[in-house]
């Protein structure tokens, strides 16, 4: 799985982070990162889960 963010629809609220750190990280420059793009299956969950609740609905899931 590939972590695909739309940068345009982000609003870099860091509610991402907090569910997946191992993920993603929002900076002291208001930006969001992606720290792994293909995290390992373990982290699905988290993954799926920041998915669901990012409030502009720019982070998804892509199967690769």
């Amino acid at each position: 799985m590939r972590v695909v963010v739309d940068f345009d629809l982000c609003e870099s609220n860091a509610i991402c982070m907090g569910i997946a750190p191992e993920i993603f990280e929002v900076r002291d420059d208001d930006f969001l990162y992606i720290l792994n793009e293909t995290p390992p299956e373990e982290l699905r969950a988290k993954l799926e889960e920041a998915v669901q609740r990012c409030p502009k609905q720019a982070i998804s899931i892509a199967e690769e």
